[in-house]
């Protein structure tokens, strides 16, 4: 697994926190300084912690087990949608509907409500309704995708849930919390590191430092992706051999 130099995690103001004013006292041991009045991010602490993340996101891929990533904040939606879907791993990025985790088989019925809108409108099913029927279909579909598109394919609970900004989605962290999903967050200086598993001390407002944070933890799931399908392989080969 590849590491994160200090020099690209400047590059890319991982170091950066908020206000002095705005801080969070538990987050102290992460900090290495004060500068004009704004928090800077240890990088060395950053490092650590994202590699134990990384090394464990690993595992649970390995395991053929899901990992939800959420970012519903403007600047980090595309981002994360697009790094989820490369490894394809469900992930919420519009907004949180509250329920989502802890009410799962309701969130299931409109996945599939969704689902069978979108059959309709293809296969011409709505030929017979009314143009304003049919356009109240596809309104309702698309707002449905919009929210839901992203975990249309989660069929149960994931094991493990990657947050950029625990504060803003604390709904989120709350519910994952509370059926025991492992929890994986980006965590700035205003916010309480102690609430995550695996907290990544870094700036979680800039679009650079949430890109290269999730494109490495995205690495690190690749990698055990690929080493669970070739364990695959393997076990296959073997009951092939003593058949």
């Amino acid at each position: 697994m590849q590491t994160l130099t200090n020099k690209e995690m400047l590059n890319a103001g991982v170091h950066f926190g908020h206000l002095k004013k705005k801080w969070n006292p538990k987050m102290s041991s992460y900090i290495f300084m004060e500068h004009k009045g704004i928090h800077i991010i240890d990088l060395n602490r950053t490092s650590a912690c994202l590699e134990d993340a990384a090394k464990a996101m690993k595992q649970i891929a390995k395991s053929g087990k899901k990992i939800l990533f959420v970012a519903t904040k403007r600047q980090a939606r595309q981002i994360v949608s697009e790094a989820a879907e490369s490894v394809n791993m469900p992930y919420v990025t519009d907004r949180w509907l509250g329920g989502m985790m802890t009410n799962f088989a309701t969130i299931r019925k409109s996945v599939k409500k969704m689902q069978m809108n979108d059959k309709m409108l293809a296969d011409g099913t709505l030929t017979n309704v009314t143009k304003k029927e049919r356009l109240m279909i596809t309104r309702e579909t698309a707002k449905l995708r919009k929210v839901l598109g992203g975990i249309e394919n989660l069929n149960r609970l994931p094991s493990a849930i990657f947050i950029v900004d625990i504060a803003h989605e604390h709904i989120a962290l709350a519910e994952a919390k509370k059926i025991g999903l492992r929890t994986f967050g980006m965590v700035d200086t205003n916010a309480d590191p102690n609430t995550v598993d695996f907290p990544i001390p870094a700036n979680d407002d800039a679009s650079k430092s949430i890109a290269i944070i999730t494109e490495f933890i995205t690495a690190a799931i690749k990698e055990g992706l690929e080493e669970g399908r070739q364990a695959k392989e393997s076990r296959k080969a073997e009951t092939a051999k003593s058949a």
